[in-house]
């Protein structure tokens, strides 16, 4: 659908023919010269075919101040985009950034990195294909951090977990504060559904509160966790001092209170096949509102006529 953003503008359209007949006719008579009679008729000749090839080309100037005109009238189209799929869901990635994420156990395109670089490639990845989500990130170490609000903006959230460093929330690892702070955050959601995923690499050994029972608060607020067990040992498989292992009973039993899904990551293959996962269990697969926006199309007009103008101008200085 085609239309003018400011039609009254074509009114300007018989403005030079008003102009050159309202307007004085200026005085264009100079000193006369004396010439032989032959130099004379050459002249005149010359005179001659010159204004008859001006006047196969008199109408350009009017085509180059109708094509202004047309562009004063802001000539736009009216087209639809793609609708946004809108699930109708919030999700909080909780996301730890303690000392033992610094760890380089993990493989990513055949190169030794550590575990953070291989969460946040990964994480920022999911993240992008959240579209119709609004999605959040919050991060935890010892304390746990508001990194970006809830938003359907998810390409700023990829961008927030590709910038996340180890140290700004200090090197403990504080799970119940992280996921205590997704639920203050959902508290007053009114979406449909109220989903948390949440990446563990350690075991909880700061805060006052104990996950489970920041679990069970997400069970009544009836809000799904999914946890993430990061790290090739589990504490049951490494030595007592090894403060790498990941806890995966406590993240397990934080998946089952809440409903939601446990997955155990030793790889960075295993990380790409959990966010598939994840993909499946909470699809965005839900229609959204279509809009329309204006394309506006002035330019077109308005570079026509400059070139116009210019090619009439070089005329006129060769002639």
């Amino acid at each position: 659908m085609y239309e003018l953003a400011a039609p009254f503008a074509l009114l300007l359209f018989p403005l030079p023919f008003l102009a050159a007949r309202l307007l004085p006719a200026s005085d264009t008579r100079g000193a006369a010269l004396h010439v032989p009679e032959t130099i004379g008729a050459a002249l005149i000749a010359a005179g001659s075919a010159h204004r008859a090839g001006i006047g196969t080309t008199r109408f350009l100037p009017w085509a180059a101040w109708a094509l202004v005109v047309v562009a004063l009238s802001g000539p736009r189209m009216l087209e639809p985009i793609a609708a946004l799929q809108v699930s109708g869901r919030d999700l909080a990635i909780v996301l730890d950034l303690s000392g033992s994420m610094v760890r380089d156990d993990f493989d990513l395109n055949g190169r030794k990195v550590t575990r953070l670089e291989a969460v946040t490639t990964v994480g920022a990845d999911f993240a992008r294909r959240r579209a119709g989500d609004r999605v959040a990130l919050i991060v935890f170490g010892s304390e746990a951090y508001y990194a970006a609000p809830f938003t359907f903006d998810v390409e700023g959230v990829a961008r927030r977990i590709e910038e996340a460093q180890i140290g700004i929330s200090g090197r403990a690892t504080n799970i119940s504060d992280g996921l205590g702070l997704a639920l203050k955050r959902m508290a007053k959601s009114k979406a449909e559904s109220r989903v948390v995923i949440l990446l563990s690499d350690g075991k909880n050994n700061a805060g006052a509160t104990n996950p489970r029972g920041v679990a069970q608060l997400a069970a009544r607020m009836g809000v799904r966790v999914h946890t993430i067990a990061l790290g090739p040992l589990d504490l049951t498989e490494a030595e007592a001092h090894d403060n790498g292992a990941v806890d995966v009973a406590t993240l397990r039993a934080v998946s089952q209170i809440t409903g939601g899904e446990t997955f155990r990551v030793k790889t960075t293959d295993d990380l790409f096949a959990v966010t598939g996962a994840l993909d499946r269990l909470e699809a965005t697969d839900s229609a959204g509102l279509a809009a329309e926006v204006w394309r506006p199309l002035w330019v077109w007009p308005a570079a026509l006529g400059a070139l116009l103008a210019l090619w009439i101008a070089w005329r006129e200085a060769e002639a």
